[in-house]
């Protein structure tokens, strides 16, 4: 009977009461103690309210049956097929819905309604693979900042290949513990090229140097990365450098010249295709003859070979590891020889080796320098505090 009067009443009712008396009836639905026969009629006006014209009263409805288990499914499918701001409450709470329904939502739905789903407090892996796969910026936004989504490697890589331009995106992903290196790796070059596309498009640089100088930051960051990460995981990153091209020479130098001797050997293993260890006895074998034909085989450019040759000796004689900095910045003293023995070379090919090496020779002593300035402030500020204690 109550059912009747409401049915009777809402035809003629202002839109907001009708979305008033629609949550007032879902909630005696899930939680007044009704017969069977008033719970019937309850639902049954329920679905005759998805059909209301105003979206204050399916939005409602929405609201009140969300987050329920005891929502009548029909129900909640169809107000998962409405317009966005009413599929969204029910999509990120209802507990109603498989993966399948979810994963078909993301594909057929907008941002809002992507993004809804993104925030779920358990989301499954395969429906966060579908948002990472096909979902707009926003949702991957919210599916990353999501605690409780589950998320496949497989899918942070994708999210990075479509969004890692936007510093959105990047931020959270650098933040994650449960990235592998050659993602984080593909992030700095993703930074790289997005800050060279910006200051040739102010004109600040021609488009050349612009990129120059970003090529050399993200190989100066690479191999700082490299640096901080465990020789197992090293391989993988190393593979990735040289699928995406970026395992060339100068980053192999750069890494041999900053004392980076693992990164160094697993870089010739790779492009050289021959175990690590067989790497090591020829770099260490006092022979020369070795050094080459591997050198050779990995196919780097013969005018470069001078440099890695000096490098290797003067990293055979140590004291070069000392410098400040460890395994992720150039040492100057080390460059500075190589330098020198390849300036006595004839010039020729060796003239674009020359001017890298100057351009990592200024890179170290600038680097050095700050250090040298943290290490002084630190120390007169050290004392400042000790003055005060006394």
């Amino acid at each position: 009977m109550i059912v009747r009067d409401f049915l009777d009443w809402v035809r003629t009712a202002p839109a907001g009461r009708r979305a008033e008396a629609t949550s007032a009836l879902a909630r005696a639905y899930l939680y007044s103690d009704l017969s069977a026969d008033d719970l019937a009629a309850a639902e049954g006006a329920m679905l005759m309210l998805l059909d209301d014209s105003s979206p204050l009263v399916r939005r409602a409805l929405a609201d009140a049956l969300a987050a329920s288990p005891s929502a009548p499914p029909a129900i909640v499918l169809a107000l998962a097929a409405d317009q966005p701001q009413i599929a969204a409450p029910v999509l990120a709470l209802s507990p109603l819905f498989v993966d399948a329904d979810l994963v078909d939502a993301v594909a057929t739905g907008g941002a809002a309604v992507q993004a809804a789903i993104a925030s779920r407090a358990a989301l499954p892996r395969p429906v966060a693979a579908a948002i990472a796969e096909v979902g707009a910026a926003e949702a991957c936004l919210v599916l990353l900042e999501n605690p409780g989504a589950d998320i496949a490697p497989f899918s942070i890589d994708r999210i990075v290949a479509r969004y890692g331009h936007l510093a959105a995106i990047r931020e959270p992903l650098l933040g994650r513990e449960d990235i592998a290196a050659a993602t984080r790796q593909t992030l700095v070059a993703k930074l790289s090229e997005t800050l060279a596309g910006f200051v040739t498009e102010r004109e600040w640089l021609d488009g050349d140097h612009a990129r120059r100088i970003a090529r050399e930051a993200c190989e100066k960051a690479t191999v700082t990365l490299a640096a901080a990460t465990p020789t197992p995981q090293l391989r993988p990153l190393v593979e990735h450098l040289r699928a995406s091209g970026q395992l060339t020479a100068g980053l192999i130098l750069r890494a041999l010249l900053s004392g980076n001797v693992v990164l160094f050997e697993e870089a010739l293993a790779e492009l050289a295709d021959i175990p690590v260890a067989r790497v090591c006895g020829l770099i260490y074998d006092q022979s020369s003859v070795g050094l080459r034909a591997l050198f050779d085989k990995a196919k780097l450019p013969p005018a470069t070979y001078p440099a890695f040759k000096e490098a290797i000796e003067a990293m055979r004689e140590g004291g070069f590891n000392a410098e400040p900095g460890g395994a992720a910045r150039l040492k100057r003293r080390m460059i500075e020889r190589v330098l020198t023995r390849c300036e006595d070379e004839e010039i020729g090919d060796l003239a674009p080796l020359l001017t890298l090496l100057r351009r990592f020779a200024t890179e170290a002593a600038r680097e050095e320098a700050r250090l040298f300035c943290d290490e002084l402030v630190g120390d007169t500020f050290a004392e400042e505090e000790r003055s005060r204690a006394a």
